[in-house]
């Protein structure tokens, strides 16, 4: 089968590679028919290489149709169509009884120190093969994969995979009151569609980002817009808010290290280091950029609540502690839990009128083949490029 590998920083090939198959009688094997590509590959296209090996397939936002079960897999037949989230979770597990697959016990590498195993994302969760591929091996299927009804083209389901869970906790956590304000810092694929949900909701919402076509996008479904380039943002944000500022406000941003050419300088070195003495760096070092978490600190009012949906990695530089304590602030992140909204968002994808626009949330749709340019188009916000989905 044809599959989109990693092979070094900045450098991502389309492959023929064995083609998956059931190892476990838990398994399942699905024919992948749209998959996406997340702002977090670019961390493993960037700076998480110490963590890949050549051949890594990625991907983590696949949807598809079951080609072949395992003799164990109960509730999923060949010819159903399902998301695949991009966690594996058992849905049995003490964690997972609380609503944090993300904590699975029975997948958490533990080798790593980490959670839960993740789809195409590195030797740290795991090293599963990812769904930019033709086909996908579906560990503990029949817990981890969510069958969808066929007929609604993909964009109507695929984003059930990470992108909705994930910007539904963040909001579900940012725990904005009645009658609040959110602010939203990045708006990139997550960032949007947490600005989307909170409009639906009703939250007065301002989106923050530097890129003026994802400014006009978030303001064209309902959200309030700051370009972070035109300086003063905290100032800005305080005006809007009766210089309390808001009550609740999401990072979607992560460590992303545009606009910080430090960091950027000190990501880019990891990237070309030995693994040998890339790999305590990067955990211990602490190379992630913080300027959209300081700034999320220095306007949220006091007593309010920080949401981290941006992906951080490395022992992060050293936080303005005394400020979160003094202002009383409440901050809650981490991986989403997948399974658990999924019950919350499927009558919002399911809904004729499309209330969060989610066919059409992709900008671009490509082949496989396409796939190292679109990487790297990416990386560098350009073509207008917001969210892409493979097609294979």
């Amino acid at each position: 089968m044809k599959a989109v590998t990693w092979q070094g920083r900045r450098d991502v090939r389309v492959e023929n590679v064995a083609d998956p198959r059931i190892q476990e009688p838990t398994d399942a094997v699905i024919r992948v028919t749209s998959s996406g590509l997340c702002g977090s590959d670019l961390h493993l296209y960037e700076i998480l290489g110490p963590y890949m090996t050549p051949g890594d397939i990625l991907g983590h936002e696949p949807i598809g149709v079951v080609e072949e079960v395992g003799g164990a897999v109960d509730g999923l037949s060949v010819g159903d169509r399902v998301v695949v989230p991009f966690q594996i979770s058992c849905d049995a597990c003490w964690m997972c009884g609380r609503g944090l697959q993300s904590q699975c016990e029975t997948t958490q590498v533990r080798e790593t120190g980490m959670g839960a195993a993740l789809f195409g994302y590195s030797a740290l969760y795991g090293q599963v093969p990812g769904g930019q591929a033709e086909y996908l091996r579906v560990p503990l299927a029949a817990t981890t994969a969510v069958r969808v009804e066929h007929g609604p083209p993909d964009d109507r389901y695929v984003y059930l995979s990470d992108v909705l869970p994930t910007a539904y906790q963040g909001l579900e956590y940012a725990a904005v009151p009645e009658g609040g304000t959110l602010v939203v810092l990045g708006l990139g694929p997550i960032g949007q569609m947490v600005a989307r949900l909170a409009v639906h909701r009703g939250v007065r919402t301002i989106g923050v980002d530097l890129v003026p076509e994802r400014l006009a996008r978030a303001a064209r479904h309902g959200a309030e817009v700051l370009d972070a380039t035109d300086g003063g943002l905290t100032e800005r944000i305080l005006e809007m808010t009766s210089q309390r500022g808001p009550e609740s406000v999401v990072d979607a941003v992560g460590m992303e290290a545009h606009g910080s050419p430090v960091t950027k300088a000190a990501q880019s070195a990891v990237g070309v280091l030995p693994d040998v003495v890339a790999k305590p760096l990067m955990d211990h070092v602490g190379m992630d950029r913080l300027a959209a978490l300081t700034t999320a600190i220095e306007v949220v009012q006091r007593g309010g609540t920080l949401s981290l949906s941006g992906v951080y990695g490395g022992a992060a530089d050293p936080l303005p502690m005394l400020t979160l304590f003094d202002k009383q602030v409440s901050l809650r992140m981490g991986q989403a839990n997948v399974r658990r909204w999924i019950p919350d968002l499927l009558p919002l994808v399911e809904d004729p009128s499309d209330p969060l626009g989610v066919e059409d949330f992709a900008t671009h749709h490509l082949t496989l083949d396409e796939a190292p340019e679109a990487y790297a188009t990416f990386q560098r916000k350009g073509d207008g490029m917001q969210k892409v989905l493979f097609r294979p």
